[in-house]
């Protein structure tokens, strides 16, 4: 007799790909990003992992070419250090912004989160490109800490909407990330209806570049 009274649902499986939430992860590596529509832009981005997933969890494979091999123990996703790219730019208020000053402040949040401050200061580069080779070998692999995790909607050629993750941004005494187990977190705590950027609906009339940020694009 046929019967589905011992077949178990795969729905509640937990997928492979992290998701945007607070969560706590680590870091496999780092790598700093050239944006495919603007080729003096660059993006830092975490390539992070949850903590092992138990029961029947089957994460990505580490070697993609050797379906045999191991696989990621916890969930993985890439992350930007921070929604918007890093770049030189002077604001409408006058105030300019140089990218590679706002990079070592980032890299440099991110080492005293970790309490490897002075790991980083061991860094000497000729170039900002040096300098972020260094930094992924010195926190690839390093302690897991706490993060709040937002996104951005963008639809894919199948139609399938997927999230573009980056850290939250830091709001008065509140961070994005901490270390794990403080005695008094000052994380910020994740909100779908702040930390989310929905993709609007729109009738298309006119074609415009997919991986271009425009404004009127999403609501917050």
């Amino acid at each position: 007799m046929i019967s589905t009274k011992n077949i178990k649902s795969d729905n509640g499986n937990t997928k492979p790909v992290l998701d945007a939430g607070n969560n706590k992860i680590k870091i496999n590596s780092i790598t700093f990003d050239q944006t495919p529509y603007d080729k003096d832009a660059y993006k830092i981005v975490l390539h992070v992992e949850t903590e092992p997933v138990e029961g029947t969890f089957q994460g990505f494979l580490l070697d993609k070419d050797n379906p045999s091999g191991p696989r990621h123990q916890g969930q993985v996703g890439r992350v930007r250090f921070q929604q918007y790219d890093y770049r030189d730019v002077v604001l409408p208020s006058g105030i300019e912004i140089k990218r590679d000053q706002s990079v070592l402040k980032s890299m440099v949040f991110l080492a005293e989160t970790l309490d490897m401050r002075d790991e980083l200061d061991t860094i000497e580069a000729q170039t900002i490109f040096e300098f972020m080779k260094a930094c992924n070998q010195i926190f690839s692999n390093s302690k897991y800490f706490n993060a709040c995790i937002c996104g951005r909607e963008w639809e894919n050629n199948q139609g399938y909407v997927n999230l573009d993750l980056f850290l939250a941004k830091k709001y008065k005494s509140e961070v994005p990330i901490e270390k794990c187990d403080v005695e008094n977190s000052r994380l910020i705590n994740f909100d779908p209806e702040k930390h989310i950027l929905k993709l609007k609906k729109k009738s298309v009339t006119s074609f415009e570049s997919k991986d271009s940020f425009t404004g009127d694009d999403f609501d917050l």
